[in-house]
């Protein structure tokens, strides 16, 4: 069969990557062509366009590279008339996959694997990927009883996150000091990693005794971590974000998918996020749920802090910094928490489980 499959950002290609091998395990044959990245590459699709021109997140960013935005859609548009695929598979994405799927629909199977975070803001966009999407298969457990609401009975896979964590074999190697420290994930964005910079640093410059050693990403410019870079009790680390997290002692993340890898790894965690003003004042008017960290959205409390915006300055940091690495009650409540989540979230893997379900559907053994 022929796939086209679209992630426009980090996580997404690692999970993408993940699927197209559980794919290839019943269609060896397959074609598949990717708006997508690295992992998803090497796990033999052509892609098209990588993720790296894609990833603007906050709604001013957005907003200032519409341009881009539109030409990239002209394009994917493009190559899906071409390519004439059998399914074309969204993974997360929202705004530029849910344009897909409105092209596509009726022309074209569509499956959404992994859900856009319609639960967070602006609820009812769930009748409208109702609509345009054929199946949908989401890997947090709450997001099937939020669909229920919608009358649209979708398929939870489990959590690639997991499985990608249990799949990897920690190497200290990859590590290169000896002695103990605090992770720092800052994102894969340039925009997440600019935004909070200037605090990490200066947290770096009040605990002189402290290593913290930064999860860098090497498709964003050098001079993004430069300030970092300048500091001697930071290390940037490439390319290695699950070791880093294996040997660590706690960890300062930045909110997204990194807060459940964080989990996964049981470190304890103090999760973060600032944007440009205007991306939060329009954000902090629509979002719809008490958390945003998916830690703390998966227990359905909060587990770990988050110091979001104003919060996310030197003081708060420091004082949760310094109850993560000291008070061990505090850190046995984490790390039970974190217990509970992988025992929720261990269902098998994600990537074959959603790989056989969409084998089914497309060759008509389940009812579409």
């Amino acid at each position: 069969m022929k796939y086209f499959i679209i992630a426009g950002e980090r996580s997404g290609d690692l999970h993408g990557g993940n699927l197209i091998r559980s794919l290839r395990k019943d269609d060896p044959k397959a074609e598949i062509k990717a708006f997508g990245g690295d992992a998803m590459s090497a796990a033999g699709a052509e892609v098209l366009v990588h993720y790296r021109e894609m990833a603007f997140m906050g709604f001013w960013e957005v907003f200032k590279n519409l341009a881009t935005i539109r030409r990239l859609l002209r394009r994917c548009k493009e190559e899906i008339s071409q390519f004439k695929p059998d399914v074309v598979i969204l993974i997360d994405y929202a705004g530029f996959n849910m344009k897909i799927a409105q092209f596509a629909q009726g022309t074209y199977k569509v499956f959404y694997y992994i859900s856009p975070k319609v639960w967070a803001w602006n609820q009812k966009r769930a009748w409208k990927i109702k609509r345009f999407v054929d199946r949908m298969f989401v890997i947090m457990p709450f997001e099937k009883e939020f669909y229920q609401q919608f009358d649209w009975e979708v398929d939870y896979v489990g959590n690639p996150v997991l499985d990608a964590v249990n799949d990897h074999e920690p190497n200290r190697s990859h590590v290169p000091f000896e002695q103990p420290y605090v992770a720092v994930l800052p994102g894969s964005r340039k925009q997440e990693v600019a935004n909070v910079a200037s605090v990490l640093e200066q947290v770096a410059d009040q605990n002189a005794h402290l290593l913290f050693a930064v999860a860098a990403v090497d498709n964003l410019p050098e001079e993004l971590y430069s300030g970092m870079a300048a500091r001697a009790n930071i290390k940037l680390v490439y390319g290695h974000t699950y070791d880093l997290l294996a040997f660590a002692q706690a960890a300062i993340v930045t909110s997204g998918t990194a807060t459940l890898e964080t989990a996964m790894w049981n470190v304890p965690q103090v999760v973060v996020y600032k944007t440009s003003g205007i991306s939060y004042s329009i954000a902090k008017r629509l979002i719809k749920v008490q958390y945003i960290s998916l830690v703390n959205l998966i227990a359905g409390k909060e587990v770990v802090v988050e110091l979001i915006q104003n919060e996310f300055n030197v003081e708060r940091l420091n004082k949760e910094l310094k109850k993560l690495l000291n008070d061990t009650s505090y850190r046995r409540k984490i790390d039970t928490a974190y217990k509970e989540m992988r025992n929720l979230l261990s269902v098998g893997r994600a990537s074959d489980n959603a790989a056989r379900l969409m084998s089914e559907y497309l060759t008509k053994k389940r009812g579409a």
